[in-house]
């Protein structure tokens, strides 16, 4: 198993959303890689500029943050033949992609739509997510740190300057492989891909970790459709997999978000949490994590609920008097 540790820049509109162009927001500009192999020893780099096609002014901030001018990137090529180049590159042998943070595979398969190439995968695919491992392996699980409190907390040689895509992903390797040897086993955290998320409930994703479970469910046509799929709604111990009692009905407090709890009877209170997703052809999918928590959560996501509905309540009271 290769690692292909993943950086991009993109630049997008100078005159704001009205202005950009709906299919890509972002365009590509750069792109760098760093090959890991199983032992951690970088045997691969991968570095090219993409000349722009669709905006030919640097947005300001993007300037400033990478030091870049557009003159340079005209010497680079046109996105499919350095996304091409980048994915041969990559190689034959089995890999799985890392990135710092969750955004660069989803606008590298992006910009390969909007230019009609082959996508990576038609329904999700498992990733590393280094900056969700980091807080994993050092720190609460929840924390979101930038790259280079990351390099800095593990006394890492800065040699080269950030906020480029190449020395981006060579420092993001760098991360990864004091993972590796602190604890290999952090690595079972894979995060998923869902640029493209699941058609047929053949390809849904059911999966496993050390505090919790996800499911991430095929798409449908609105929130009504999904919340009438019993696999969507069921509450299940991820530990001895039984079937559920709720103790607390799905409801939501803001319309986004759902929550459950439910009882099993020899591994205790579960929460169950729904999300839901917008696809990109305007239909729906759901992020279902389920997890143990304590009594004294149960009892407080209780209190939510009934705080939620005095809400709806009183919203209803106030539109009927305007009415």
């Amino acid at each position: 198993m290769n690692y292909i540790v993943l950086d991009l820049e993109w630049n997008q509109s100078n005159m704001g959303k009205e202005d950009a162009e709906p299919e890509l927001p972002f365009e590509i500009i750069e792109i760098g890689a760093i090959k890991l192999n199983d032992k951690c020893v970088m045997f691969g780099e991968f570095s090219e500029l993409v000349k722009p096609q669709v905006y030919h002014e640097m947005h300001h901030i993007t300037g400033n943050l990478i030091h870049m001018q557009m003159e340079e990137l005209e010497r680079g090529e046109p996105f499919p033949e350095v996304a091409a180049r980048f994915l041969e590159w990559c190689g034959e042998e089995e890999y799985v992609f890392c990135t710092w943070g969750c955004l660069d595979l989803v606008e590298l398969q992006r910009n390969m739509k909007y230019y009609k190439m082959t996508p990576l995968s038609e329904k999700p695919f498992a990733f590393l997510d280094v900056q969700k491992l980091f807080s994993i392996a050092y720190e609460d699980r929840k924390t979101r740190r930038a790259l280079e409190y990351a390099i800095d907390y593990l006394k890492i040689k800065k040699d080269i300057p950030f906020h480029r895509a190449f020395s981006d992903a060579y420092y993001t390797a760098k991360v990864l492989s004091c993972i590796i040897e602190y604890d290999r086993e952090v690595l079972r955290n894979v995060s998923y891909d869902v640029f493209n998320p699941p058609k047929v409930r053949a390809d849904e994703v059911k999966a496993q970790f050390a505090t919790y479970a996800k499911y991430i469910s095929r798409v449908f046509a609105d929130k009504k459709e999904a919340f009438a799929d019993r696999e969507v709604v069921s509450s299940k111990c991820y530990l001895c997999c039984c079937n559920l009692r709720k103790k607390i009905k799905w409801f939501s407090p803001n319309g986004r978000n759902y929550y459950c709890v439910a009882y099993c009877e020899k591994h205790g209170y579960l929460k169950g949490k729904i999300r839901v997703r917008k696809a990109e052809d305007g239909k729906i999918y759901i992020v279902k994590t389920t997890k143990l928590i304590s009594k004294e959560e149960a009892d407080r996501i209780r209190e939510r609920k009934v705080h939620a509905k005095e809400l709806r309540k009183r919203h209803k009271q106030n539109r009927d008097i305007d009415e």
